[in-house]
């Protein structure tokens, strides 16, 4: 029995306390109910000398893949949570370390090759370049695909201030192209309520936050047919199937799991403890069943950061437990600061990031004295040497927005080579940044009221489930 796995151990011990309960209402032999107590009793020090935690009734294990992962969430001199991520190293994470310490799976040529396949267009530069670089199930969600069977996208944002960056874009444009390629619906989940629970703000300003957001995320082009936004503060409350999905996933989840997971503290609110169950919700199709007819057997894909990955790992366990689909993922790299890729884009330090409303000129001063540079300290050991396109900021993010493959080869040869320098790279990535966020600034005012309203009623969308 001891060398069974944990949630096999759990199964057992659940039988046998039955087997117990049973004996003694139909009140048998003494010897027998003695006998299958000791047996349970047996089984319940293997659990707990397996699990590490009491056998509780309706509180199964979580697998420990999950269970530790916040004690090993310093790799070397990467830490990566939902709330930090930071390096030593100037190229940034090592995203090779991440997926082995994750257990994801790393997208290869294979994979991008089969993406392209199943939906006949060309890949997004994001899979042609890494930028998407690990997943879990896309494989099954493409079976599944390729024989008829629809899954939806959910995928989300933590409006902690009015203004988004750049690098809150990334997940959202990713987000479309899979959209459009795939013909799918999308849930889009705006957590005012985590932000509320974890920043000095109030809960009115949290919303205000959200619907502002909602506006940049809706100029990203989504359509409205196909697309559900909403906010935590608002749906929750006027929808019994969402909630009733959280307190599934709360059941199913123990403090001790949370704080293995998460981190937390005995000093932080309850409202933290229990919120990673909210943001599980949307991985489940019976969570909006104005979309989905009330089917529980719609699989969901989500893109998003690989911080946000030990949310969806304990979705991922509680899922089978609850009679759910485990969601899938795919998995985006961190949008470095401008000072490097110590750290990612944070819309707390104003000079590390560039704001979605930022002006052309806010965008050339920012890109001119900020952004790190992998260039060497004089222009004459710069032709000699050459630059380093793997720690020059300027060139990151050029690998994020410049669409032409060859151009982008093409700019890291003459880096390289000391052909092109330093301020020459900042000149072609502010001529790319410009426009593109101009372009975006004159989207998001045509995003009207009503048009937020429609986006954010709950409705049903132009698919038949």
């Amino acid at each position: 029995m001891s060398d069974l796995n944990p949630m096999d151990l759990y199964d057992h011990l659940t039988v046998q306390g039955e087997t117990v309960r049973t004996l003694k209402a139909q009140k048998a032999a003494k010897a027998e109910v003695d006998a299958a107590v000791q047996l349970l009793l047996k089984m319940k020090v293997d659990f707990k000398r397996v699990t590490g935690q009491d056998y509780k009734a309706g509180c199964p294990p979580v697998d420990s893949v999950v269970s530790n992962d916040h004690e090993e969430a310093v790799d070397g001199d990467d830490q990566v949570d939902p709330w930090n991520v930071s390096t030593s190293s100037a190229k940034g994470v090592d995203y090779d370390k991440l997926i082995v310490r994750f257990g994801s799976s790393k997208i290869d040529q294979e994979l991008v090759d089969r993406i392209a396949r199943v939906t006949g267009k060309p890949p997004h530069r994001f899979l042609r370049r890494g930028i998407f670089f690990s997943h879990r199930d896309m494989h099954q969600i493409l079976d599944a695909y390729e024989k008829q069977k629809s899954f939806y996208l959910y995928t989300g944002r933590g409006p902690s201030s009015e203004a988004m960056h750049v690098g809150h874009l990334i997940p959202f444009i990713f987000t479309k192209w899979l959209q459009d390629v795939f013909d799918v619906p999308l849930v889009i989940q705006m957590t005012d309520d985590e932000k509320y629970l974890w920043k000095d703000l109030s809960q009115e300003d949290c919303y205000r936050y959200a619907v502002e957001n909602a506006k940049d995320i809706i100029a990203c082009g989504f359509d409205v047919n196909k697309t559900f936004i909403f906010s935590d503060l608002d749906y929750m409350g006027s929808s019994p199937s969402f909630y009733r999905n959280v307190v599934k996933v709360q059941k199913h989840v123990t403090f001790n799991q949370v704080k293995g997971i998460f981190g937390f503290t005995d000093s932080d609110c309850i409202g933290k403890i229990s919120f990673p169950a909210i943001q599980a919700a949307p991985s489940f199709s019976s969570s909006f069943p104005q979309i989905f007819s009330g089917r529980t057997d719609v699989q969901c894909l989500i893109p998003c950061a690989i911080d946000q990955d030990p949310y969806f790992r304990m979705t991922r366990d509680v899922a089978p437990r609850i009679g759910y689909l485990k969601p899938a993922l795919l998995h985006s790299t961190f949008f470095p600061a401008l000072q490097g890729a110590q750290t990612k884009m944070s819309a707390s330090d104003p000079n590390s990031t560039i704001f979605l409303t930022d002006s052309p000129k806010q965008i050339k001063n920012k890109i001119n004295k900020h952004a790190f540079s992998g260039g060497k300290d004089t222009v004459e050991e710069h032709r000699k040497l050459g630059g380093n396109p793997d720690v020059d900021v300027s060139f990151m993010y050029l690998t994020f927005f410049l669409e032409d493959d060859e151009q982008l080869e093409k700019i890291r040869q003459e880096y390289s080579s000391g052909d092109l320098l330093t301020g020459e790279l900042k000149k072609l990535l502010i001529e790319t940044l410009q426009p593109m966020i101009a372009g975006h600034q004159e989207k998001r005012k045509q995003v009207t009221d009503d048009v937020i309203k429609q986006f954010m009623s709950p409705r049903k969308l132009d698919f038949n489930y």
